[in-house]
């Protein structure tokens, strides 16, 4: 079997800010601790959705495995350059949340319903904390690689009975008056595409915005003028398929590269600014079980992390804030005696199992589908793995339901053929009720706590910046 060369990684070293040592970024970024008790004049709120521990674990010891260097997020704990502690993300309805009211913990202070975006159990909308850095004068943005319009981003910002209503959450950020959105959600916008018609983008015009669709005419923008941008009609590809595809490598920027734009285009703020920083994809690809989009899109979150950091180092009055919302499926490496070996199978992987499975056609024969897998995975499986697979296409198997999986694909059922290779299992398909990593770096990390609630956090970061 003749394996297709879809992508050699070259230097991820470059690609994920791994250049220089950790030691060597340890004391280019010591020296703002050491007055971190100044107020802070910008936040920077960065969020792995659904990253479990596991993920933040298995991400780190890739990059050692592969390249002798430990994650930006875990350096910075490794070289205590941080506050670090867990946070309590239960919602008002359970102990388990969902993304919307996670997002508006933080947004609001208060804990709401899942599936519902600042909105208390009166059925009253409450001011978000982007709203009242608004007030305060600070610019404020989100950047994120799933939707503008979904519920992270959506929670720092506006107020809504259902996360769902995304059309008109669109709307709401323009009379909100958001300063900069870039990520996904094309759909949500496009009057050929929104299901009342609007012209959400000759709105956002008319009203001063700069609007672009693609990673050049992102690179074209310019400071001073708002600036919307979608680079996908849903979410933006996940991170490993974008770097295998040059045409999608030419025309979507990475979680990094919007970062390092939003930072320039919000920095000149007299009075500050406040900006959220999602990899949305982590999550997506938990609900999925794919193992090859969960770590890539979690070290894509990486490379982000390291801007915003570096940013904040020179700066000396930016709070960078780094956590998840929630764990989701709680993957891991399962001891035997071949983890080692298994896990840097992933070292292999060129295409996600969404690239993978939503190709798949029941005409489409065993051996198809195991050249397919060969070509994306970089190992073989048997003929009967091959045929299980193909019985959900064919109506053999019970069609897999779950989150984001609108085609009913086995996402499942791959991910149990990987597991054998791989040694990363995986609890469930959905949300689970960790207290979750959170970190703090700058001015007002010193108000972090070991514990904390997650409506805490709304309040630290007005205290912080001496808000309210």
């Amino acid at each position: 079997m003749k394996r297709r060369d879809f992508f050699k990684y070259g230097s991820l070293l470059s690609l994920f800010g791994l250049g220089s040592s950790s030691s060597a970024w340890a004391l280019d970024l010591a020296e703002p601790l050491a007055s971190k008790k100044k107020r802070a004049k910008n936040i920077i709120f960065m969020v792995s959705d659904g990253m479990s521990t596991g993920t933040l674990n298995m991400a780190d010891l890739y990059l050692q495995r592969q390249f002798g260097q430990g994650s930006n997020w875990l350096n910075l704990y490794r070289n205590n350059l941080v506050t670090r502690g867990l946070m309590d993300m239960a919602s008002a309805s359970s102990i388990v949340t969902d993304s919307s009211a996670a997002s508006s913990s933080w947004g609001c202070g208060q804990r709401v319903k899942n599936g519902v975006l600042n909105v208390d159990a009166n059925g009253n909308e409450l001011t978000t904390i982007w709203q009242k850095f608004k007030n305060g004068g600070k610019k404020a943005g989100c950047v994120t690689s799933v939707p503008v319009t979904h519920a992270t981003p959506a929670g720092f910002c506006i107020s809504a009975t259902s996360r769902n209503t995304q059309e008109e959450i669109a709307q709401k950020y323009l009379v909100m008056g958001m300063d900069l959105l870039l990520g996904g959600g094309d759909k949500f916008f496009n009057p050929e595409k929104r299901s009342d018609k609007q012209d959400m983008y000759k709105k956002y015009h008319n009203a001063g915005y700069q609007i672009v669709k693609n990673r050049t005419e992102l690179s074209g923008s310019v400071s001073g003028k708002p600036l919307l941008g979608t680079f996908g009609d849903d979410a933006l590809p996940y991170w490993l398929d974008h770097k295998t595809d040059t045409e999608l490598e030419n025309s979507v920027p990475t979680l990094a590269a919007m970062t390092a734009v939003a930072i320039d285009h919000l920095k000149g703020s007299k009075e500050g600014f406040v900006l959220q920083i999602e990899g949305g994809k982590v999550d997506w690809a938990a609900h999925a079980n794919d193992i090859g989009g969960l770590l890539f899109d979690q070290l894509a979150f990486d490379e982000a992390i390291k801007v915003a950091i570096d940013f904040a180092a020179k700066d000396k009055e930016t709070l960078v804030i780094i956590c998840t919302d929630h764990g989701n499926a709680n993957p891991g490496l399962i001891y035997g005696s071949q983890v080692n070996e298994n896990f840097d199978n992933l070292h292999k992987f060129q295409k996600t199992n969404d690239w993978i499975l939503q190709s798949i056609l029941p005409t489409h024969t065993t051996a198809d589908i195991q050249q397919r897998i060969f070509n994306a995975n970089g190992f073989e499986i048997s003929t009967e793995e091959a045929q299980k697979l193909l019985g959900f296409y064919t109506g053999l198997q019970a069609e897999e339901a779950g989150l984001y999986n609108y085609k009913n694909l086995p996402f499942s059922a791959l991910a149990d053929i990987q597991k054998k290779r791989t040694s990363v299992g995986w609890i469930s398909m959905n949300h689970s009720g960790d207290f979750v990593e959170i970190a703090m770096y700058g001015p007002g990390s010193h108000l972090h706590k070991p514990f904390i609630k997650n409506t805490e956090l709304h309040t630290l970061m007005l205290k912080a910046c001496g808000v309210g």
